[in-house]
């Protein structure tokens, strides 16, 4: 079997290093979010505040990431026959909602604080915010030796990397606020990090949203599958195709393909595991076809 062809293997992928990487990420940032929540609501820092939302909301994202490859272990039943797979969309669907219930709340307190800013230590904001830099830094470097490898460990890392940027930002604007006493630094870094967190929520949504209605991935195009399919020998036409998200890893299709009379039953079995192949390369890894002889109508016309 070539690499190729294992790389896009029906089954889950061991991934024990990265698991382990999850869990001391998950482990590592809930702790961060616990102190950084207690102190800026000890000392009303929104700056704090905030982002301890969006590393709780990173937090989520490595749990759900994690649920995700659990899940896909979890046997079909008669009930649910594939499985718990799309629980891992609903689940970030929900993520995404009080995500952005969240930071609407905090967006309304910045403005007013913006008005109204209140005294605040920023060598304590500066403090805290560099333990995240430490924190959020262990946890990239957790996923860079796999984040080659998987498309999962790749996203972690570069959160954990984008998440210790920010804390750079909010230790920045706590040494402003020490030497400056420009109150209004704290909730204007609120704000900035309040529209970060709603460009990537809304993103999350978008992809939720769409996934949960079964429309076709986004790194899928409908007609490159379909060309592909195509320009296989033997292969005379296409259609009644449905593409979609079984989960937030694994993506499905549907097709009927037309074919020639004289196709011999050995011939079709090749051509299916030719198209199952190709369909590999196109992120699909999971195919069900019905061969149609080039004479036969469709009850329907599909795209």
């Amino acid at each position: 079997m070539s690499e190729d062809l294992h790389y896009h293997s029906h089954a889950p992928q061991p991934l024990t290093n990265v698991h382990r990487a999850f869990y001391i990420g998950i482990g590592l940032n809930l702790f961060f979010v616990l102190l950084e929540a207690i102190a800026g609501l000890a000392i009303h820092s929104l700056a704090l505040i905030s982002d301890a939302g969006h590393n709780l909301a990173d937090v989520a994202g490595l749990a759900l990431s994690l649920l995700s490859f659990r899940l896909l272990k979890v046997k079909s039943n008669q009930v649910y026959t594939y499985g718990y797979r799309k629980s891992t969309i609903l689940v970030a669907l929900l993520n995404a909602v009080v995500l952005l219930v969240s930071i609407g709340a905090i967006a309304y307190e910045a403005v007013h604080r913006l008005f109204q800013p209140e005294p605040l230590p920023g060598i304590t904001i500066a403090s805290v915010a560099a333990i995240g830099i430490v924190i959020n830094s262990i946890s990239a470097w957790l996923f860079l030796h796999d984040q080659e490898k998987e498309i999962n460990a790749r996203g972690a890392y570069l959160h954990m990397l984008a998440d210790a940027l920010l804390s750079l930002g909010v230790v920045i604007g706590g040494v402003i606020i020490y030497f400056t006493h420009w109150f209004w630094i704290d909730p204007l870094i609120s704000i900035a990090l309040v529209v970060f967190i709603l460009i990537g929520t809304w993103n999350l949504l978008r992809s939720s949203v769409r996934m949960s209605m079964d429309a076709v991935p986004e790194n899928i195009s409908f007609n490159e599958v379909k060309q592909a399919m195509l320009q296989i020998k033997g292969v005379q036409d296409v259609h009644h195709i449905h593409i979609w998200s079984m989960s937030s890893t694994e993506n499905a299709l549907t097709a009927h393909i037309v074919i020639d009379e004289s196709t011999s039953l050995p011939e079709t079995e090749k051509l299916k595991q030719q198209i199952k192949h190709e369909l590999e390369h196109q992120h699909i890894s999971h195919a069900t076809l019905e061969f149609e002889m080039r004479n036969a109508e469709c009850e329907t016309e599909e795209i």
